[in-house]
C-alpha cells in the first residue's frame, strides 16, 4: 500500500521518498524505477526509496503503512524525520493506530482515514492496483482544516478520491468492520475477496462476524459511514475481487498478522462493554493458530 500510494504520488510530480525494510524492494525501485500493474497495464513511477532514514531529511507529509503491531517502533524512529509542521497521515488497517502515533508523536500532528485501495507485492520493485475505492481522513483532534483539505486534494490529484471528514471514530470503526469481515476469512480459506461473496458458506459466516461487529460500535454510540453493514462490506469484497487480503498475504510469508488491531479489538471492545463476540473471537483463534503452524515453521 506504501508503495502505491507513494508511485501515485511521484506519478502527479510529487517528491516522495519510500522508506522500507526489505532492500530487494528498495534496490529494484532504485535500479527500474516502481511498476504498479492494473488491469488496463503497467506504469512505472520513480520515487526515490531507501531502507536508511538518515537518506531523507524531514518531510511535509508522513504517511504510516506498516502493520499494527509495528507502528509504535515505526513512529518512534520516524521522530527524526519530522518538522515543526510535518503531518503524520495513517491509512493502517485495525484499531489503534491513531492513538499510538498520537501518544509517540503528538496528537496536534496526527491525522487518521480509511482507503478502501488495495494492493499486493508481486516482486520485488512490482505491485499489483487489486481494488480501487474511497479514502477518508480526518484530524485526530476533529474539525476540518486547511491542512486536511490540502491533503485530501493532493491524494485526490494523485488518483485516490479523497475526502476531509469532521470526526475520525465513524472512519475508523467503519474500515474495522469491513476487514473484521473480509481479512481473517479470507487468509483462513486462502480465498480472493470477491470469492467470499461467492461461496454460501463464507459469505454467512462473513455477515455473522459483521453484524456482531456493528452491535459492538451501536453500543459504543458510533455512528457508522453506512446504513448496512453487511451490505458495504458485500460491496467492498466485490470492488476488490481479484485481491488477496492483507492478512492472507501476511500467513503466505509467514508474518505475524493484525489479527490483534482487527477483530481483536471487537472482542476487546465487546468484553469491556459486557458483550459477547463469539463469531469474531473463533476467527481471532483459528488466525493465531495459522500465525504458530507457519511462523514457526519458518523459525
Amino acid at each position: 500500500m506504501g508503495s502505491l500510494f507513494g508511485a501515485r504520488l511521484a506519478s502527479v510530480g510529487e517528491s516522495v521518498w519510500l522508506l522500507d525494510t526489505s532492500e530487494p524492494h528498495v534496490r529494484a525501485i532504485r535500479e527500474k524505477g516502481l511498476a504498479v500493474v492494473t488491469t488496463k497495464g503497467e506504469t512505472i513511477a520513480f520515487p526515490q526509496a531507501t531502507t536508511d532514514y538518515a537518506d531523507i531529511g524531514t518531510v511535509d507529509l508522513l504517511i504510516i503503512f506498516v502493520k499494527s503491531a509495528a507502528t509504535r517502533a515505526a513512529a518512534e524512529s520516524a521522530a527524526e524525520l519530522l518538522g515543526p509542521n510535518t503531518a503524520v497521515l495513517t491509512l493502517q488497517n485495525g484499531y489503534g493506530n491513531a492513538q499510538v502515533l498520537a501518544e509517540v508523536l503528538g496528537k496536534e500532528r496526527v491525522i487518521a482515514g480509511t482507503t478502501a485501495q488495495g494492493a499486493t507485492l508481486l516482486e520485488p520493485g512490482r505491485i499489483l492496483h487489486g481494488g480501487d475505492g474511497l479514502t477518508h481522513i480526518g484530524e485526530f483532534c476533529g474539525g476540518i482544516s486547511p491542512r486536511l483539505q490540502q491533503i485530501a486534494a493532493l491524494l485526490s490529484r494523485a488518483g485516490f478520491a479523497t475526502t476531509a471528514e469532521n470526526e475520525i471514530a465513524p472512519l475508523l470503526w467503519g474500515k474495522l468492520i469491513i476487514n473484521a469481515g473480509i481479512n481473517a476469512l479470507s487468509a483462513i480459506t486462502g480465498l480472493e475477496n470477491g470469492k467470499l461473496i461467492e461461496c454460501g458458506e463464507t459469505r454467512t459466516i462473513l455477515e455473522m462476524a459483521v453484524s456482531e461487529a456493528a452491535k459492538v460500535a451501536a453500543a459504543l454510540e458510533i455512528q457508522l459511514p453506512y446504513d448496512d453493514p453487511v451490505a458495504e462490506v458485500t460491496k467492498v469484497a466485490i470492488a476488490t475481487a481479484k485481491n488477496r487480503s492483507s492478512m492472507l498475504q501476511d500467513l503466505d510469508a509467514a508474518r505475524i498478522t493484525e489479527i490483534d488491531a482487527i477483530n481483536g479489538a471487537i472482542v476487546r471492545e465487546a468484553a469491556r462493554l459486557g458483550l459477547a463476540a463469539p463469531v469474531n473471537q473463533v476467527l481471532v483463534l483459528l488466525i493465531k493458530a495459522l500465525e504458530r503452524k507457519k511462523v514457526s515453521s519458518v523459525d
